[in-house]
C-alpha cells in the first residue's frame, strides 16, 4: 500500500498519534492471546464465555464413537423405497416371487413398526426389527431376515 494511503499520515505532527499520553501504546499490555482469563480478564470470560474453564462429566477411557449409530425406518415407508413397478407387480400377484428389500443397503439398520403395511408379502432384510414391525410384516405374509 502506498504511504499516502496509510491512516498514520493524518496523525503526523500530533505527538501521540491518537494513543494518548498517559497509557502509552506499548507492546501487549493485557498479555498475549487468552492470558488473564481467570485473573484480570475474568469479567469478559464470565460474561461472553461462561463454562470455558473447568471440567464436566466422567471420562470414558476408550471412547468409540458410532457404537450407538442406528438409523431407523418405519414400515410405512418400506414400499416407497422400492421402484413403483415392483409394487405394481407385487400387487397384481405376479409369479416372479416376493420382492426383497435390504434396508441396510439404503442406509437404515433398524425397522420400526409405525404405520400400516399393505397386505402384500415382502421380505425385509435388516440388522434389527422391533416386535411390532416383525408382527406387521408377518401379518402381511412377508418375512424378516436378520443381516449382520
Amino acid at each position: 500500500m502506498p504511504t499516502n494511503l496509510h491512516k498514520n499520515r493524518k496523525k503526523r505532527g500530533h505527538v501521540s498519534a491518537g494513543h494518548g499520553r498517559v497509557g502509552k501504546h506499548r507492546g501487549h499490555p493485557g498479555g498475549r492471546g487468552n492470558a488473564g482469563g481467570q485473573h484480570h480478564h475474568r469479567i469478559l470470560m464470565d460474561k461472553f464465555h461462561p463454562g470455558y474453564f473447568g471440567k464436566l462429566g466422567m471420562r470414558k477411557f476408550h471412547l468409540k464413537r458410532g457404537m450407538d449409530y442406528c438409523p431407523e425406518v418405519n414400515i410405512d415407508r418400506l414400499w416407497s423405497m422400492m421402484p413403483a413397478d415392483v409394487y405394481e407387480k407385487a400387487k397384481a400377484g405376479s409369479a416372479e416371487g416376493v420382492p426383497v428389500i435390504d434396508v441396510s443397503k439404503l442406509g437404515y439398520f433398524k425397522v420400526l413398526g409405525k404405520g400400516v403395511l399393505p397386505s402384500i408379502p415382502i421380505v425385509v432384510k435388516a440388522r434389527y426389527f422391533t416386535k411390532e414391525a416383525e408382527k406387521k410384516i408377518k401379518a402381511a405374509g412377508g418375512a424378516c431376515l436378520l443381516s449382520a
